[in-house]
């Protein structure tokens, strides 16, 4: 089971579980939520420059309602 970050949010994803994936570049991105991943389809060089950042701000995907 391998954790890697969610660049988008932050979140940490399981790999073996992610529902939301892309490969970019040969390299696999995972997220945690489907807004994650249209996040970093409309500008990935943008989450991926920034990787060693911090927070790309608050969006409130992980509210459930």
């Amino acid at each position: 089971m391998a954790q890697v970050k969610d660049l988008v949010c932050g979140m940490m994803v399981d790999t073996e579980t992610a529902e939301h994936k892309l490969e970019y570049k040969g390299q696999m991105y995972y997220f945690c939520a489907p807004g994650c991943k249209k996040a970093f389809e409309r500008d990935p060089e943008q989450y991926i420059s920034g990787e060693s950042g911090g927070h790309h701000g608050h969006h409130g995907h992980h509210h459930q309602s």
